[in-house]
């Protein structure tokens, strides 16, 4: 396979991500009958052929795995001249002056293998001759942040003559270079990026959209009906020379879409896109001084703050082609603020509209309850778990998009109990495997190019391997994941202090590790560590190992290996020990640290799950925690655990509370759900999508009672509701339940999938 790339590739090009065309035309005699081609790049690539954009990709890699896509490229070829144009946008090797969820290698580069067959003929359209390239010195990028850019995909762009039309079979490339091909050795193929493996999860859909409506004109000497009816594609609007424009446009929910805009004239306008989640108000709260909001679409009171795009037009719209601006990246956006500024001359707004997109989720579960509050929770909660899904799971679309260990445990089991689709899932297992570092920890996030370990958060990808052993069996996928479990526990044994509990690990977000628990309001201060860091090691780290002690040994049952499941199961029982021993505080509850008089909801759960201490005192001790808000509570990020406790002592009637901040996201028009009650920076944040497990899962009560389905559990738990049906999938096929509570029985009704009657 030959890889491509500028033969003028300067050292400064390697600081600053740059976006690098290359092009090949190709004439064709006769009707094209087949055309797949391979094609991969680093960093990331856009398939054009004859001007229209085919696919995006490659799935994100890392140092040891990187992927081919399988593209059929026959359907936009004609007879005649042709001509296949690709994007790449190559980031720089340090983290810090590129995207953090895209691992890039030292050698940027095309990779394009293929042959296009017609009724007469056999054309090569491989990399291994006939392209040309150039740098798109348009395009810069722009950090969203000083402190803090884990994306930097916003552009500043200025059109320019030179690039009229690159994408078209007529375009003189001429001045183009010819394409330097890589000796065949420069790319070894046992390393990224020539250890090449084919694309292991679907594609991302794309979608044609337009935008709801304008939400607000800040500025415009035309009215909203006008400006409606232009985001509907009916009419453009003029804008005079030297002249303003401002107004905001609803997308009518949250969404990550390609975005597009197209003008004629104007040269010298200056246009900008401010993409935002929701209107905010004036003033921050907290230490990390998250803007304060109310209703995310008051528009009349409050205001849009975003990252944007600049572009710069050159005036080279016209009647035959349009001067249009697509950036390279999928943008994620709920309101979009324009902002156009023209000089001396007229510019005409022809169009702007976009293409959703994400990882195609297919939603097959269905349930109503007697609660109708769930049914706008449900969608709210459906909708981000879409946005967080992409060629990853990702924590939130707007500001990180990577695929954290802790969130995606959760946002699995959504797609589990939603669409019993593991692609994604398996992805993500193999991708945490490789992040393995030589002391036993994953890096919290990954694939990730910066290091960032959180340690607790490795506890949770073996709950995430044995949630896919419950789903789907895979005894394969579960013996490859063993060595990585076992070397996670292997460092928490490494860590246990002489009272056998786990010592320090980590500590505040800018120590060597991270010990994140949760954006409890009462850990602002810490960045969502319990503030008993400041004395020493916090009990949840000692709780998290002994649930991974936990479910690593029932991991160790399915696999038939007894010697090691025991094994796991007396350790657990000694941290047990520890944790009961110095970690109780004269009130009998779990401190948040050895010695320390600090308490919270967080270790009260954890103590139900892994069954920690007496039966009735750990009981009543989450019951405490309940009815004195005072001990600080489990947010949004942490319910899901909460709800398995309360679950378990059989009180899930009291998650009707805990309900309460999705209620108050459905008040306050929110699209999707929030990062945390305290610390609400993110609006899509995948962790929030609980309604998506908790509904089919609990309250229609469809659960795997053995490993890969083998056998259901249909076990309804009414919680407060008094009925409920719906229709759940499973990787054995839908089960339907309706139930409704009658003289204090509950009354089930189910349907089971053929092979399960």
């Amino acid at each position: 396979m030959n890889w491509i790339w500028s033969n003028h590739f300067s050292g400064d090009d390697k600081e600053t991500p740059v976006v690098m065309l290359f092009r090949k035309k190709i004439e064709v005699e006769s009707e094209v009958v087949d055309g797949l081609i391979k094609i991969s790049a680093d960093t990331k690539y856009k398939l054009y052929v004859n001007g229209t954009f085919v696919q995006f990709g490659p799935s994100r890699g890392d140092k040891q795995v990187w992927y081919y896509d399988e593209v059929d490229i026959s359907p936009y070829m004609r007879p005649g001249k042709n001509a296949i144009a690709v994007m790449v946008l190559r980031y720089p090797e340090d983290p810090t002056k590129g995207n953090h969820g895209m691992i890039r290698t030292a050698t940027p580069g095309l990779m394009v293998e293929g042959v296009i067959n017609t009724k007469k003929e056999s054309i090569d359209v491989s990399t291994n001759s006939g392209y040309k390239c150039y740098k798109d010195e348009r395009i810069s990028f722009v950090r969203e942040e000083e402190r803090f850019a884990p994306l930097i995909i916003h552009e500043k762009v200025y059109g320019n003559p030179l690039y009229r039309a690159w994408k078209l079979p007529e375009y003189d490339d001429s001045f183009w270079e010819d394409a330097y091909i890589y000796p065949e050795m420069a790319i070894h193929p046992a390393v990224s990026p020539g250890n090449l493996l084919k694309r292991n999860i679907p594609f991302l859909y794309r979608t044609p959209r337009r935008f709801n409506k304008v939400m607000a004109i800040r500025k415009s000497i035309y009215d909203t009906a006008k400006w409606d009816e232009f985001l509907k594609g009916n009419g453009t609007i003029l804008i005079p020379p030297n002249s303003k424009e401002v107004i905001e446009v609803d997308a009518k929910e949250e969404m990550t879409g390609f975005i597009h805009a197209a003008f004629k004239g104007g040269l010298g306008a200056k246009v900008k896109f401010l993409y935002s989640e929701a209107y905010v108000q004036d003033g921050f709260e907290g230490p990390a001084r998250v803007p304060i909001k109310t209703d995310r679409c008051d528009a009349k009171n409050g205001h849009l703050i975003g990252y944007t795009d600049y572009y710069h037009l050159y005036g080279l719209g016209d009647d035959d082609r349009k001067e249009n601006y697509n950036p390279f990246w999928f943008r994620t956006f709920r309101f979009i603020q324009i902002s156009i500024e023209t000089a001396d001359e007229p510019m005409e707004f022809c169009e702007f509209d976009y293409e959703e997109t994400g990882y195609p989720l297919e939603v097959k579960t269905k349930v109503t309850t007697s609660d109708d509050s769930m049914k706008k929770i449900w969608e709210i909660s459906e909708r981000t778990l879409r946005r967080c899904m992409h060629e990853t799971y990702e924590d939130c679309p707007y500001y990180e998009q990577l695929q954290y260990i802790m969130d995606t445990r959760q946002q699995i089991l959504y797609t589990y109990a939603t669409s019993a689709d593991d692609r994604l899932a398996r992805k993500c297992i193999e991708d945490m495997r490789r992040c393995q570092r030589y002391d036993g920890l994953l890096n919290c996030s990954f694939p990730n190019s910066s290091t960032n370990v959180i340690p607790g958060f490795s506890i949770y990808y073996i709950l995430m391997v044995y949630d896919h052993m419950m789903y789907f069996g895979d005894k394969k996928l579960i013996k490859a994941s063993m060595p990585t479990i076992e070397g996670i526990l292997s460092y928490f044994h490494d860590h246990l202090d002489e009272r056998g509990i786990v010592g320090n690990t980590g500590g505040l977000l800018m120590d060597r590790f991270w010990s994140f628990i949760d954006w409890a309001k009462e850990w602002n201060e810490t960045f969502g560590v319990p503030s008993a860091i400041k004395k020493g090691p916090i009990t949840m780290e000692s709780l998290l190992y002994v649930l991974g002690l936990q479910y690593a040994a029932k991991i160790w049952d399915y696999l038939g290996n007894n010697d090691c499941k025991y094994e796991y199961l007396k350790e657990a029982e000694n941290v047990q020990k520890g944790i009961l021993k110095y970690c109780v505080g004269e009130n009998g509850m779990i401190a948040d640290g050895p010695g320390v008089d600090e308490y919270s909801q967080h270790c009260q759960v954890f103590a139900v799950l892994t069954e920690t201490g007496d039966e009735s005192a750990r009981t009543e001790n989450l019951l405490r925690t309940i009815e004195d808000k005072s001990y600080t509570q489990c947010t949004v990020a942490m319910r899901f655990y909460l709800f398995r406790a309360l679950e378990k002592i059989d009180r899930y009637e009291l998650t009707k509370e805990y309900w309460k901040p999705w209620r108050m996201m459905v008040e306050n028009n929110c699209s999707t759900c929030i990062e945390s009650e305290a610390f609400a920076r993110s609006e899509c944040h995948g962790w929030g999508a609980l309604a998506l497990y908790e509904l089919p899962s609990v309250t229609l009560g469809v659960r795997p009672a053995k490993p890969g389905f083998e056998e259901i559990e249909i076990k309804p738990v009414p919680g407060y509701m008094t009925a409920a049906e719906g229709v759940v999938i499973t990787p054995k096929g839908e089960v339907q339940v309706s139930w409704k509570l009658k003289n204090d029985s509950i009354e089930v009704e189910y349907d089971l999938p053929e092979r399960d009657k």
